[in-house]
């Protein structure tokens, strides 16, 4: 019918290929140091805890670490965090060298 009107569907797609812009709000951005990093998953999520080790004597019968922040990410999410964590630390050491395993590292 030719002179019918189209229909509205109250979609609009985006040409292939063109992302949205992103812009970060860092307003409520806080900054903590951590030298100790914890992990585990179930099936829904990934939990990473942060923390700082300030027990410096290696013949201590007991070490403190103090928690102090989590972060918990889907699956998909830290995946992706694994891919860019890879790819951060092959140009960190193309910049500065091999990072070696071990204490303190």
């Amino acid at each position: 019918m030719a002179g019918k009107p189209k229909e509205e569907t109250g979609t609009t797609e985006k040409p292939a290929g063109i992302s949205p812009k992103v812009s970060f709000d860092t307003s409520n951005l806080k900054s903590s140091y951590a030298n100790v990093c914890t992990m585990n998953c179930t099936r829904e999520e990934v939990v990473l805890n942060f923390g700082l080790n300030q027990s410096w004597e290696h013949a201590a019968n007991e070490v403190k670490i103090e928690l102090n922040n989590r972060v918990i990410l889907s699956p998909f999410a830290a995946k992706r965090m694994h891919e860019m964590l890879a790819k951060l630390l092959a140009d960190y050491q193309g910049r500065y060298g091999s990072i070696q395993s071990g204490d303190g590292a």
